[in-house]
């Protein structure tokens, strides 16, 4: 049996589809037999501009499994860069599988074309295909873009590649529940198997009660992607010079929508909002660690209604409180799941202001949501479902 494993982030880069793919891919390979073959196809990390690793460009763990990696020209997270990257990606996966013979092609995708790729590869060897869907990419980018022509534009294109790739689909997986109702119109198989919460928190977590006063600076922390679906500019700013020697901001991490945000500081004149380049998530745990919030937002688009962001299940194994800016589905799953949260509707910082105010602090344990969403476990439960296609 031979299996292709395509996903566009994979170790050593650091986002959220490196570290599910990276995980799951460990996990299958523990449950497979030694007489399966998988290949695995990514890129070389390219995550963000400011932080760069290199990897080996073939890595061959055995005579079981050979990782390769392409190298992608730099994107600086832009339309246009995206998709100059993406076609390297594309061409040279085509060639490098053009003589192999797949029974499996499993892809993961968060912005539809790595699953266009896999359903293509899979089409034409005529091999089961398991998708793993991490975003609607579509639905998306069509929020986003303002202007009219070019959304038209968009779904005109966009549609039958849909249509092309799930509907293909042997097996779905979706990570948020909230994507159901998008896929009902494609008849296959569906899983849930959301994004979980990696070993390496579960070990290093372990927060101990802070001593607060009130004359204390609190600091409030965000780790992760800067984009316009993030839309921190929208709101750390005005937070940030409301509650002046009152909270000070730390945002770790890259993305396209920084310059907004650099932006908005300078303007403001802002002393108590810095910025980190992105750090290994070990240095992300200390950061965490001393921090006396954790905070998450997400844009007010309507395609983020539907999504549960994986950050939610790393700030979800700490016990300090969590500031969600969220809707839809997102707000629905921490409402279930998890306690000592201040949740607001996304950029309506007047909102968050109040609810600092009348906050009083505390820490709690979240054994049970650590217990529940561990990745560990839900990869072991997705494997067995990528083997059972496989075998069946």
């Amino acid at each position: 049996m031979n299996i292709l494993f395509l996903s566009f982030y994979f170790e050593p880069d650091l986002c959220a589809g490196s570290f599910r793919n990276t995980s799951l891919f460990k996990e299958l390979l523990e449950q497979l037999g030694q007489e399966t073959v998988v290949d695995v196809v990514t890129t070389q990390p390219n995550r963000y501009d400011s932080y760069k690793v290199k990897a080996d460009s073939v890595d061959r763990l055995n005579n079981q499994v050979t990782i390769h990696r392409i190298e992608i020209p730099e994107h600086g997270s832009g339309i246009i860069g995206q998709i100059k990257s993406f076609k390297k990606f594309y061409f040279d996966t085509l060639t490098l599988v053009k003589d192999k013979e797949y029974d499996l092609v499993y892809a993961s995708s968060s912005r539809l074309f790595t699953a266009f790729l896999g359903a293509k590869i899979a089409r034409k060897q005529k091999a089961k295909l398991y998708l793993d869907i991490r975003d609607i990419f579509r639905e998306t980018i069509t929020d986003i873009f303002k202007n009219k022509l070019l959304k038209l534009g968009l779904n005109t294109v966009l549609k039958p590649i849909e249509r092309y790739t799930f509907g293909y689909a042997d097996h779905i997986n979706l990570v948020s529940e909230g994507f159901k109702s998008y896929f009902d119109q494609y008849e296959t198989s569906y899983s849930f198997y959301t994004n979980g919460i990696d070993e390496i928190f579960l070990k290093d977590s372990q927060s101990e009660p802070l001593e607060l006063n009130d004359q204390e600076v609190k600091t409030i922390v965000y780790g992760g992607n800067i984009g316009e679906g993030q839309g921190l500019d929208l709101v750390i700013p005005p937070l940030a010079e409301k509650f002046t020697g009152v909270f000070e901001f730390l945002i770790i991490g890259d993305g396209g929508a920084k310059t907004k945000l650099v932006e908005e500081i300078t303007k403001r004149g802002l002393k108590n909002v810095k910025l980190i380049p992105p750090v290994s998530r070990k240095e992300l745990i200390g950061y965490y660690e001393s921090s006396h919030y954790l905070f998450l937002h997400l844009n007010k688009h309507k395609a983020f209604e539907r999504v549960l962001p994986s950050k939610l299940f790393e700030y979800g194994t700490f016990n300090k409180p969590i500031i969600a800016g969220v809707g839809g589905y997102a707000n629905v799953f921490l409402s279930e799941h998890l306690d000592n949260i201040l949740l607001f509707e996304p950029t309506n910082f007047e909102e968050l202001s109040e609810k600092l105010k009348t906050y009083k602090y505390k820490m709690v344990d979240r054994k049970v949501f650590k217990k529940k969403f561990s990745r560990k476990e839900i990869n072991k439960q997705m494997a067995k479902s990528i083997i059972s296609l496989l075998n069946g």
